[in-house]
């Protein structure tokens, strides 16, 4: 099979306000804003290939969420993008927690890139800018043009990172009139949100625009332990500051500033059964060695039982498919907080007729202080008078600088980008994983450790000073990349313009270099560099079959920069994993626009596939009776994959107008992934099978939106429902166990457009997330079936609320 699709399906909507004509991406029309009074489908632009082109013209498969279904969807972060409506795009926590997401495209998603010396294998950029961290990438989103979501190896434009593809967030720049949108809503869950947006008229030139937004949720889970943050909780705040200098014709100067502000806990872990391998149930003695500790026995033995499985507590109940409301057990917890700031400098000079030169100079930074107590006791046994309750504490703090330069113009028949790209990161973490709770001698009650022997950790204040807490693992890494590229598009007169040969590629040069200065809370100096050069290139034919059908073949490669694990005891570094993709794909207007269809398959091979073992050991004791000296630490160890690793898939996606004001759209990717055994460091390097993580076999999205005029004076009536399924999946990369399937339903009935006092409008809206309040467990890990059983984390809830939106 060969590749591609966009999905356009339930990505094209009407704008609230009624649509201006297009004439360039800072304008991008939504998919189905109406050419003909709502009667037909109209053209998307997109900026790809960096420059502004008709999304069913574009050779690049893509998929685009317009400003109008963030709305409908009620997205006000990527998280919001988990449950589907891109079918390819996967997105998910890290762990539990929502300060580090794991994103996903086609088969390429990363286990564990939440680290100071790994990378993404798909690259999220704000503006043009990347965004090096998973920490961060949950924070709100800023008044945001569309989303693209750009699908296989995005090597020769996007460079490294970008072998799954790339997701490019666009925001809306100054436009120099004024303009004014503000918003407040409220919903359960205490939720409540503001945003707004001003445009100042343009002086001396120089456009101003400001933005702000404050987002806030309580616990969807509560914890009983008093005056303890609960789970699946947020507060969200942010601003940013936009200047356009324009002092001549042919050349604009835009800077940024943003600054914002996350606070969450994670998503509660729930112990789903208990010895699911019938093991038999031991029972606790004291050790016959005087020791004062306890050990597991056999009922009616008193030899150390290493077969049996640990008494679960009376506190705890197996919870099965149930979403708990209220967690059994109490434990220490404060929001994580998550800072992000930036600066960025645009400059765009048309330096001749047809060619422009730009310039996009960014500096960034990310910190995160990480308080994740989502475990509780569904990940560790219960023993007398021992700790219980697994702290992940961390503190990261990473920075960033990147310039890029573009020459993009137009000759006769080609169609050309130039580039060149720096890239510069430091980012430094330090970590520690204490026992926040101990059980009583018989499982019946627990206390809060102020003090243990892996750190201090209180009831009142969880914090340890900067400076001054206790650590178990701590490193650095710092790298620099190198990158100049090129792209043309020749388009012969003898075929009457129909024929499209595009030609690319990139050259980069990786140098990483890093240290493990802290390992199980000792010293030490392990050390990684790595220097990696190489060459991506592009080739893509592309055929006018008529004005409206366009089909074309394509074959890119991409690659993820190589590192080293920073959970690991030796911080051994690994390879980088390269793709090449075979695409093809058809995109086809029918029906004089009013059905879009489009057609891909593709195939992808990748080599190196960097692959991730996961052990926490959650045996307090030994034996022997004696303390366990690794309880509760999480070690990982990285190997690239032997062979090649092969993706398939196909994709499907369908836009119907089907009458005025009336949208269906529909869209479906088929995933097929496979990872040669590899070998296991836990198993004395048996040869091991490991999975992709989350990649459904099977994902579809479908939606619904009607828009109805009220009166004469533009106001309307929009209604908007989608629902998004997805196959069970694998949520760790060395177990078996699948997560559950997943069904999600969304709606959002606005009335829009209302006239206020002169040119000010008002909208009124209600909409809910996850409608039928459906549940389903998205992450799931067997790996404590000998000790303890299955723990998982479940989706959110039903959510629901409303909103007034003022624009003048």
């Amino acid at each position: 099979m060969m590749v591609l699709a966009w999905l356009n399906a339930g990505v094209a909507h009407a704008a609230e306000a009624p649509a201006a004509a297009p004439a360039a991406a800072e304008a991008a029309p939504d998919a189905s804003a109406s050419a003909d009074s709502g009667s037909r489908l109209s053209e998307i632009v997109v900026t790809a290939t960096k420059r502004e082109t008709n999304l069913q013209k574009t050779p690049v498969a893509i998929s685009v969420v317009s400003d109008q279904l963030i709305k409908d969807r009620h997205v006000q972060s990527l998280i919001d993008l988990a449950d589907g409506g891109v079918p390819s795009l996967r997105v998910a926590t890290f762990e539990a927690r929502q300060s580090a997401l794991t994103v996903g495209i086609r088969g390429i998603v990363p286990f564990d890139q939440n680290q100071t010396a790994r990378d993404t294998g798909v690259g999220v950029y704000i503006d043009g800018v990347y965004l090096a961290r998973s920490q961060g990438l949950n924070a709100a989103l800023f008044d945001v043009q569309r989303i693209e979501v750009l699908k296989g190896p995005q090597g020769t434009l996007f460079g490294r990172n970008t072998e799954g593809g790339a997701v490019s967030i666009v925001t809306k720049d100054p436009t120099g009139q004024f303009d004014g949108r503000f918003a407040a809503g409220v919903g359960n869950f205490g939720s409540h949100s503001v945003e707004g947006h001003l445009d100042l008229p343009e002086f001396n030139n120089i456009a101003i625009k400001i933005d702000g937004v404050q987002q806030h949720q309580d616990p969807t889970v509560k914890n009983p332990l008093a005056g303890q943050a609960g789970w699946n909780q947020y507060d969200r705040t942010g601003g940013r500051i936009s200047a356009k200098w324009t002092p001549m014709p042919g050349f604009s100067a835009v800077v940024s500033y943003d600054k914002a502000k996350d606070e969450n806990t994670p998503n509660y872990s729930q112990l789903i059964n208990y010895n699911p391998q019938g093991r038999t149930v031991g029972q606790y003695i004291q050790n016959p060695n005087g020791n004062g500790k306890y050990i597991l026995v056999a009922p009616g033995t008193s030899t150390a039982c290493s077969a049996c499985i640990a008494p679960l507590s009376s506190l705890m109940t197996p919870t099965g498919d149930n979403r708990v409301k209220v967690a059994p057990i109490g434990v220490p917890q404060q929001p994580s907080v998550d800072r992000t700031e930036g600066t960025s400098l645009h400059l765009n000079y048309d330096v001749a007729p047809h060619m422009q030169l730009r310039s996009i100079t960014a500096w960034r930074t990310v910190s995160t202080e990480q308080w994740d107590n989502s475990g509780g006791a569904a990940r560790t046994i219960f023993a007398p008078n021992t700790g219980f309750s697994r702290y992940s504490l961390s503190y990261l703090n990473q920075r960033q600088f990147s310039q890029e330069l573009q020459l993009v113009g137009s000759l006769p028949q080609v169609d050309y980008v130039l580039g060149a790209y720096y890239f510069n990161e430091r980012a430094q973490e330090q970590a520690s994983t204490p026992s926040s709770n101990t059980w009583n001698v018989d499982g019946t009650g627990y206390t809060i450790n102020s003090e243990t022997v892996v750190g201090p950790v209180t009831s009142s204040n969880q914090g340890w000073a900067i400076g001054q807490q206790f650590l178990q693992r701590a490193s650095q890494a710092f790298a620099k990349s190198y990158a100049a590229f090129g792209q043309a598009t020749f388009t012969p007169d003898a075929l009457g313009d129909k024929l499209h040969l595009t030609v690319g590629g990139r050259y980069t040069n990786d140098k990483r270099d890093g240290t493990l200065y802290l390992v199980q809370g000792a010293a030490t100096n392990y050390q990684f560099h790595e220097s990696v050069s190489r060459f991506d290139p592009l080739i893509v034919a592309a055929y006018d079959l008529t004005d409206n059908i366009h089909a074309y073949a394509k074959y890119s490669t991409g690659y993820r920069a190589g590192g080293a694990n920073d959970r690991s005891q030796t911080f051994a570094a690994f390879g980088p994993e390269a793709v090449k993709a075979y695409e093809i794909g058809t995109k086809m207007d029918l029906m004089d626009h009013r059905v879009r269809l489009n057609l891909a398959g593709y195939m992808m091979d990748r080599t190196g596939t960097q692959t991730d073992f996961d052990n926490v050991d959650t045996r307090p004791y030994l034996d022997n009776g004696l303390p366990n000296p690794t309880f509760n630490l999480h070690t990982e160890e990285t190997r690239n994959a032997p062979g090649t690793s092969r993706i398939r898939g196909v994709e499907a996606d369908l836009t119907v107008q089907a009458a005025e004001g009336l949208t269906l759209s529909a869209s479906y990717a088929y995933t097929y992934t496979h990872v040669p055994a590899t070998a296991n460091p836990f198993l004395n390097n048996q040869l091991y099978q490991v999975y992709v993580v989350y990649t459904p076999a099977n994902a579809a999205s479908g939606a619904i939106d009607y828009a109805l005029p009220v009166n004469a004076n533009g106001s309307e009536l929009r209604v908007h429902l989608d629902a998004n399924y997805a196959d069970p999946q694998y949520s760790f990369q060395n177990e078996s166990v699948k997560t559950d399937s997943s069904f999600v339903v969304n709606g959002r009935i606005a009335l829009a457009s209302v006239p206020l006092n002169g040119s000010a409008k008002a909208t009124f809206s209600a909409w809910s997330r996850n409608l039928f309040n459906t549940t389903y467990i998205y992450r799931r890990s067997g790996a404590n079936d000998a000790v303890l059983g299955d723990y998982g984390n479940f989706n959110p809830p039903r959510t629901f609320g409303g909103e007034i939106a003022i624009s003048f």
